[in-house]
C-alpha cells in the first residue's frame, strides 16, 4: 500500500467509508417507521429528520470521495469502500445492538487483507 499519500487523501479514503456505512445504519433506522406506499405515508417518510440527515451523509461522502479520486487512481481508492462492509455490521452492532459473529470478524479480516494485498 502507497503511505506516501497527504493526509487529506487517506481521510477522504477512509472518512467515505465510515460517512457511508453510518448513512445504512440511519436507513436502517429510517425503516423502522416507514409506512406503506400511499402519499401521506411517502411524504412523512421523505420528511423524515433521520432519512434527510442519512442522505445529507452520504451526500458528504460523495463530496469527500470525488476530492479523494482528485488524487488517487480509481483502483487505489476504491478497494476501500470495501471498509463500509466491516463498518456497517460493526456499527449495526454498537447502535442497532446486532449480533457479530466468528464469521463477520473472519470476513472481515479477509476484507481488509485483501484491502492490502490489491493496493501492495
Amino acid at each position: 500500500m502507497s503511505f506516501n499519500l497527504a493526509p487529506a487523501v487517506w481521510f477522504g479514503l477512509i472518512f467515505t467509508p465510515v460517512l457511508i456505512a453510518t448513512g445504512q445504519i440511519l436507513f436502517k433506522l429510517t425503516s423502522a417507521s416507514t409506512g406503506g406506499l400511499n402519499v401521506q405515508d411517502l411524504v412523512s417518510l421523505a420528511t423524515s429528520p433521520t432519512l434527510l440527515v442519512a442522505l445529507l451523509l452520504y451526500g458528504l461522502g460523495t463530496l469527500i470521495w470525488i476530492f479523494t479520486l482528485k488524487s488517487v487512481p480509481l483502483t487505489l481508492a476504491y478497494s476501500f469502500m470495501a471498509l463500509t462492509f466491516c463498518l456497517v455490521p460493526l456499527f449495526a452492532a454498537v447502535f442497532l445492538g446486532e449480533a457479530l459473529t466468528l464469521r463477520y470478524a473472519i470476513g472481515a479480516a479477509l476484507i481488509i487483507g485483501g484491502m492490502i494485498i490489491i493496493n501492495s
